[in-house]
């Protein structure tokens, strides 16, 4: 045979392989088809071989001549069976499809002038490697040949880097192909696209060359076969499985009749299949007639009761959500009941289902991650008022980094840094102070809606220490809860107290915004964050010289440190944060004295105890869990003991029944089972500053106050007891990912504001859901799923030592002119006049307002099987321009404020045909607009909402929840509700301002001044059309005509032939002569 155009060292082998057996051609081959191929004298015929039909191989080619029937009679050197069609695909020079059944040729493929490599068939796909005819004989062609099926024709051919032998389609996420070289060389490409030469890879074969490859049917393995006779197996995992559904080989066991181990009739679990039924043909016992026996099938479960609570029946149907409280059609057995009501640690479920496949049926349905449904409204038909029913607000939780929902509640329900923050106000742009302190503006004005903190979020972001300490997390990582929530929510505690206490030590503030330096809380020295939760230390270094050094010290929190005992020993909450804080360790440190580093022993004193007691649990191991639930259950039996048995089995515990025995009054009702359970954690904690610096610290009862007196503790000096104000607790659900929640204690001032009552009350707070609690749910901890991360421990009677007043430090100042950050600005471009001070708007005074946003992120949503769109995760927006404009007055209608938002984060979609804003309008470097930050043009609205004017403009909802503002509802004029009728369609600026107002305006783009005009003359017109809505009648006979008129045009305004919009009225020339 020719080998000029193949690999020469194809011809190495054969010999040394087969040099006793002689070339034999097959007699049914066509001795022309070999015309043009010398017959090496050595080659090799494999008669030997107890086969039906002569199977020839010669060297070099080593292609099988395969000889099924006589009318094939071709050189056959790869097949292809085609299962779905029942066809055969063969391969020689060319690709044939034939039918299995007559070996008919049904199509032919004409591929290479050679001969055939090799080729494989995937979908609607076949693709070819071989050898073309050149002028010193064949060579391996570069090009492979891709035909499409459903055409049965070429398609492009595709180019490939090395000289393809062996081809096969890997279809894992696309239609891949893998191509292969006979000398080890692999490279992977689409076969629609073009090869890349980065995609190369190389085998390292024990021999020169390869001499075969496959793919598995999984497609997880590629087998690859050298001249040395040895296989090279690749996959992408240590353990592939080879098939889709691979599985170990299943045996057949022996006969085990004589040698069966005994078995325990008493284990529930027990498979009967294990007792051995010998083979008779006697009637069984279990054969009853067939009269005698009726099917009486495992009667249904009852329905789950929030299933039955939450249907909605529509006819005779009932729909209702999954609880996921079982596996779907799967119930799991309940074989026996619990040996003891005590004995809850060491249970285990019986079931294999309960027990691994659904370990988020341990969580509780209100500790479990709520995430908000979104339809083709947004959030307008979501309802929030199921999952609260205070008038608290919840935290809305779909924006990035929103884990720390839970702890800026606790900061918020805290009344000193309540009001602290909300006084404070500086010039910094990106100042978590000041957001933190709209936040809980917001949170007050709240009565019952889920706020977002999207704008502090957005300055927590461009904070450079929180990158650094990996509190900024990824989408994707916040979505897959693959971050240790626990571990990031007390960085972030620790964080966010450190920059508080650094930003309120900022004592300097502009003239618009001096109003908050004047508050009650500042002082000349620490801040008061510092005063608030800073505790004043002495550290003293002994080295083993005699050298002591004392250093002072201070800390915003401690960290809770654990004895290494594994003996079961009891310990108090007490003494281990006693242990925590006055912290005695042996470390390496450097001694003036001996001018090295020297084993030292550091001891911790404290010199002055914080009002507020902040503490991180550290539970980030099950060397920490297992301690907690340890002690848990030396405390709850303990408890058992001290009550003697004498414990109520459920929380219902009558106080009637201690009156019918007699108890006089002041005897503390006996607690429930229920809530001593996972109980370690004291409700109160009492530290004694000792003369010689040292620090008692004991559990705090409410016994020990009936002893002791209630005023005993603030009486005696350097005695302080602290109650407990908040836990924050990790939930572990594999489910979801896991979350954070508060439990908080909401004091007086809280309820007083927003329900009129005077009580206290704990609460949990899971985002927006937000519910009353028992005071025991608070410190009980399951660490099987509901593990401690934080605690707030405050000094009681603190609010008494503040003055709580909240002075609003924002002032009219904020409205006058100010600079633009746009350097090349010029004020022939200036499209607003700001207020005069004698044009300062007062209460119940007309704004138009409107806002323009561009996209930072894009939508993630989901097509269901019906074909409708489920939205998982909604676009990101952000303010990019406001435009404020006059409501009265000689200037009606020209605007104060027309400020386009800078922004640092990367904008993906500048909504251009809808928005106005170009690429380059938000950059200060290049824009040419009036360009402010996004916090100078925010205090300049909430000065507009807290002096009380009333904002007119179309879709202010949208508005306001962008830019962050929570604005009262008497306040918001909006006429998309002005002109709309219950269950219909909302109608859109353009419609409304040609039929009321015949004019036509967005015809390109969008502009923000002309939808603010627009929509106050639109209220002017509803006030002349309801006669200040005296008439609701008339006016409604009118929505009912622009109703049918929207119908009969589609919605649609007609094409105008000459361009008119507000900017030619009247009004508009006052701004030019202006």
């Amino acid at each position: 045979m020719n080998f000029e155009g193949l690999d020469p060292g194809l011809a190495e082998y054969a010999p040394a392989m087969h040099s006793a057996l002689d070339p034999v051609l097959d007699a049914h081959l066509n001795p022309s088809l070999l015309q043009n191929v010398e017959l090496d004298p050595e080659g090799v015929a494999l008669e030997a071989l107890p086969v039906q039909e002569s199977v020839h191989i010669m060297e070099g080619v080593y292609s099988e001549l395969h000889s099924v029937v006589a009318e094939v009679g071709v050189p056959v050197s790869v097949s292809h069976f085609d299962l779905h069609e029942e066809m055969l695909w063969v391969g020689s020079h060319g690709v044939s499809l034939r039918d299995l059944r007559t070996f008919k040729v049904e199509h032919e493929f004409d591929a290479f002038s050679g001969s055939l490599s090799d080729f494989d068939v995937h979908g609607n796909l076949l693709a070819a490697c071989g050898f073309s005819s050149r002028l010193t004989g064949l060579a391996c062609d570069r090009f492979l040949k891709v035909y499409d099926l459903r055409m049965m024709r070429a398609i492009t051919p595709l180019q490939v880097h090395v000289d393809p032998a062996f081809l096969r389609f890997i279809p894992t996420y696309t239609s891949r192909l893998a191509i292969i070289s006979q000398s080890g060389q692999c490279q992977f490409c689409e076969p629609t696209g073009l090869a890349n030469p980065a995609d190369i890879f190389h085998v390292n074969p024990v021999g020169p060359l390869l001499m075969t490859f496959d793919v598995s049917a999984s497609k997880q393995a590629l087998a690859f076969g050298d001249s040395e006779g040895c296989v090279h197996l690749w996959t992408d995992s240590p353990e592939p499985s080879f098939n889709p559904y691979s599985r170990e080989t299943e045996f057949a066991l022996p006969c085990l009749v004589d040698s069966l181990p005994p078995l325990d009739w008493s284990q529930d679990l027990l498979p009967l299949s294990l007792i051995p039924v010998p083979l008779t043909t006697d009637t069984l016992l279990s054969d009853w007639p067939a009269a005698n026996s009726a099917p009486a099938p495992r009667r249904a479960p009852p329905v789950d009761a929030e299933i039955l609570r939450t249907m909605k029946k529509v006819g005779f149907i009932g729909y209702a959500p999954n609880p996921r409280t079982k596996l779907r059609n799967q119930i799991p057995y309940r074989l026996k009941e619990s040996d003891s009501e005590f004995d809850s640690f060491s249970q285990v479920t019986e079931s294999p289902v309960g027990r691994e496949e659904e370990p988020h049926l341990h969580v509780s349905k209100k500790y479990r991650k709520v995430t908000i449904k979104y339809s083709k409204l947004g959030l307008e038909d979501f309802d929030f008022k199921h999952y609260n029913k205070t008038l608290f607000a919840g935290l809305e939780p779909h924006i990035p980094n929103a884990y720390c929902n839970c702890m800026i509640q606790v900061l918020y329900f805290l009344e000193p840094v309540r009001c602290l923050i909300q006084n404070h106000l500086c010039q910094k742009e990106f100042c978590l102070a000041c957001e933190l302190g709209f936040l809980f503006h917001m949170l007050d004005l709240s009565r019952g809606d889920p706020c977002q903190g999207s704008n502090f979020l957005r300055a927590f972001r461009t904070i450079p220490e929180a990158s650094a300490l990996g509190l900024i997390l990824a989408d994707s990582d916040e979505a897959s809860g693959k971050g240790n929530l626990a571990r990031l929510i007390q960085r972030w505690n620790r964080f966010i107290l450190t920059q508080l206490h650094q930003d309120m030590q900022e004592l300097e503030v502009p003239q618009a915004y001096r109003g908050a330096g004047g508050s009650s809380f500042c002082s000349s020295g620490d801040s008061v964050i510092g005063q608030l939760f800073s505790c004043e230390m002495e550290n003293c270094s002994l080295c083993r010289c005699g050298s002591e050094t004392v250093r002072a010290s201070s800390t915003l929190l401690f960290t809770l440190s654990y004895p290494d005992d594994k003996t079961g020993k009891n310990y108090d909450f007490a003494q281990v944060l006693k242990r925590s804080i006055c912290l005695d360790q042996n470390t390496q440190a450097w001694c003036d004295n001996c001018e090295k580093y020297q084993p030292t022993i550091q001891t911790r004193n404290i010199r002055h105890l914080p009002d507020i007691l902040v503490i991180n649990c550290e539970v980030n191991s099950s060397k920490e869990a297992d301690f907690w639930r340890m002690q848990a259950e030396v405390a709850f039996k303990m408890a058992v003991k001290k009550h003697g048995g004498e414990i109520s089995k459920n929380k219902e515990f009558a106080l009637a029944d201690w009156k019918e025995l007699g108890s006089p009054e002041g005897v503390l009702v006996c607690p429930s089972i229920e809530e001593l359970k996972n109980v370690w954690l004291p409700f109160s904690i009492r530290m004694k500053m000792t003369r010689n610096k040292g620090l008692d610290v004991c559990n705090w009862t409410d016994g020990d106050e009936m002893q002791w007196g209630p005023a005993r503790a603030e009486e005696e000096h350097g005695v302080y007891v602290y109650d407990l104000m908040a836990t924050v607790v990790h939930i572990l659900d594999s489910r979801t990912g896991g979350s954070l929640v508060a439990h908080i204690k909401v004091g007086e001032t809280y309820h007083q504001r927003k329900e009129g009552v005077t009580h206290q009350q704990w609460y949990l707070f899971n985002d927006f859901l937000i519910e009353p609690i028992d005071k025991h749910e608070a410190v009980q901890f399951d660490m099987n799923w509901k593990v401690p991360a934080i605690l707030y421990y405050v000094k009681r009677n603190l609010n008494s030592r503040y003055n709580l007043n909240i002075k609003n430090p924002i002032e009219a100042s904020v409205l006058l002119a100010e600079a633009s950050l746009a350097r090349k600005q010029r004020k022939t471009h200036t499209t607003f006049i700001p207020l005069m001070l004698n044009e300062m708007p007062q209460i119940g005074d007309l704004v138009g307002l409107d806002a323009e946003f561009v996209t930072l992120n894009e939508e993630e949503a989901e097509l269901r099987s019906d074909g409708t769109k489920s939205t998982i995760k909604p676009s990101q927006m952000s303010v990019a321009r406001i435009t404020c404009v006059r409501g009265q007055g000689p200037n009606e209608g020209i605007p104060f404020i027309d400020d386009y938002i800078s922004t640092q984060e990367q904008v993906v979609d500048y909504l251009t045909q809808y928005s106005g804003i170009k690429p380059g309008d938000l950059d200060a470097k290049i824009s040419s607009k009036h360009l402010t930050t996004l916090k100078s043009t925010y205090l300049k609205l909430r000065f507009l909402i807290d002096i009380g004017v009333k904002f007119v403009g179309h879709g202010l909802q949208k508005d306001f929840r962008v830019i962050n503002l929570m604005v009262p509802k008497d306040q918001v004029l909006d006429t998309v509700y002005l002109f709309h009728m219950p269950r219909k369609r909302m109608i859109s600026l353009r419609f409304l301002a040609w039929y009321f107002l015949d004019l036509k305006i967005q015809g390109e783009t969008h502009d923000s001044i002309e939808d603010a005009r627009t929509a106050l003359q639109l209220y002017r017109k509803y006030l002349e059309l309801s006669k200040n809505g005296t008439e609701p009648e008339s006016f409604h006979k009118v929505l009912k005509g622009l109703y049918e008129k929207g119908r009969k045009m589609d919605w649609k305004v007609p094409e105008p032939e000459g361009q008119t919009s507000p900017k030619n009225a009247a009004v508009f020339s006052s701004v030019l002569a202006l």
